[in-house]
């Protein structure tokens, strides 16, 4: 990709210089937002229940390139990763939040050679960046991860050193915990998660997967092509007990870290591989997505006591019916709410893991949902957005359309939803 010299502007506002650290409703910073799960706090926000191109579009930015990440916002600055169709230029777009001009945009990466996507719902643009006062952090699996300064555009710091093989492109967000950078690289060579210093790069610790494979031949080799090995997770960090623990899924387990070391402290196995989906905290369970093969759901309770394999022994419940492969879920209450790729809403009740009720909304789905003002959001790969309410039966309040399709899921920042189509990034709010 090449750029104007024109939108190489690296003048900021004095006001995006004097943020404050912490969360607050002018800022989205990590995939599926700053508690992971794609809640909205600090409501209501008075955010748009209906839109279309010409109604509740504060602007709309043209995204150039092929790439499925999430917007971060801080304040009056928007990111968001970019690609190439074919992979080999990656870059980011800085844009402003309240009116829609690029601040900035420009390659970071040039790759001479990459593998191909072989299929049409990953890019090589899928990472979300993860923001906080002063830097933007951008991943690209092992083609390479970046510090930004936000108020000057300049470099901090860059790392093109760590293997792994993703087959089919990246998709694991970074994350931010303390004073470290995590990344997770779930490949069909390497499987492992580094925490990097956020303020030189540095590597600070590196846990590999302890994943007992079952497609070795006998001859030591792996069987197929590894793909049932890759992974696209992304951490989630909850509290248990008094300690703080990293619960991060990949290909047949799912395993719980401890942050500040890499430390494994448990593991729970399945069947499932190509994980995207975000896992989610209900009360004192964590809910995780096996991701492909036979998608399943899975509720594993909390135990500060818990180590090695608690398959068996942590294990709530377990269903199979009507789980997304790629969507996350989100919570409202004592219900779970998810759709299936291909359109299939489900309430489940996560005492028991039982449905509640099903229902269709027509369409493909990828993008991870959002609770916010009483209304839970789903956009679809279509362009459509359906507005539901949560509660003991379907409720939709609006279906809207866009022209162009979601791949990516969506930021809320203030009164407003940033939402990046295939083609577009867009900002919806009350007009």
């Amino acid at each position: 990709m090449h750029y104007p010299k024109s939108l190489y502007i690296i003048l900021i506002s004095p006001f995006l210089l004097s943020h404050s650290n912490g969360k607050d409703k002018h800022t989205w910073t990590d995939f599926r937002g700053p508690s992971g799960d794609g809640i909205v706090a600090d409501c209501p926000r008075n955010l748009p229940t209906k839109w279309s191109e010409k109604e509740n579009i504060v602007w709309k930015t043209e995204i150039k390139g092929r790439a499925w990440s999430s917007p971060v916002v801080w304040k009056e600055q928007v990111w968001v990763t970019n690609s190439t169709a074919d992979g080999k230029s990656m870059g980011v777009y800085c844009i402003n939040s309240q009116t829609g001009d690029i601040i900035y945009e420009f390659d970071l990466f040039q790759n001479d050679s990459v593998e191909p996507l072989g299929n049409s719902v990953n890019s090589y643009g899928s990472p979300s960046p993860v923001i906080e006062k002063g830097t933007v952090y951008i991943h690209f699996g092992s083609y390479g991860t970046v510090a930004i300064n936000t108020g000057t555009g300049k470099i901090i710091w860059k790392r093109t050193d760590l293997p792994c093989r993703h087959f089919r492109g990246p998709g694991s967000s970074p994350v931010l915990f303390e004073e470290l950078l995590i990344l997770t690289m779930d490949g069909v060579d390497f499987q492992y998660l580094t925490a990097l210093d956020k303020k030189t790069g540095k590597t600070i610790w590196k846990t590999d997967r302890s994943t007992k494979w079952d497609d070795i031949e006998p001859n030591g080799k792996i069987r197929g092509d590894g793909d049932l090995r890759k992974a696209y997770s992304t951490p989630t960090f909850t509290n248990v007990g008094e300690k703080t623990i990293m619960i991060s899924p990949g290909a047949k387990s799912c395993f719980a870290y401890d942050p500040r070391d890499g430390k494994e402290i448990w593991n729970v196995t399945y069947s499932g591989y190509s994980n995207a989906s975000r896992c989610v905290i209900y009360k004192d369970n964590v809910i995780i997505n096996t991701g492909y093969g036979k998608p399943h759901l899975i509720s594993i309770r909390l135990d500060p006591k818990a180590r090695g394999d608690i398959t068996k022994s942590h294990v709530n419940w377990d269903i199979f019916k009507r789980v997304p492969k790629r969507s996350s879920p989100i919570v409202h209450k004592d219900n779970l709410y998810m759709t299936t790729d291909e359109g299939i809403l489900t309430c489940l009740d996560l005492q028991s893991g039982k449905s509640v009720w099903s229902d269709r909304i027509p369409g493909h789905f990828s993008s991870s949902p959002i609770l916010a003002d009483g209304n839970i959001y789903f956009f679809s790969e279509m362009g459509h957005c359906y507005v539901i309410k949560p509660g003991g039966k379907y409720q939709l309040v609006s279906r809207n359309q866009l022209d162009s399709g979601f791949m990516a899921s969506p930021a809320v920042a203030g009164d407003s939803i940033y939402a990046r189509s295939k083609t577009h990034l867009y900002r919806i709010k009350k007009l």
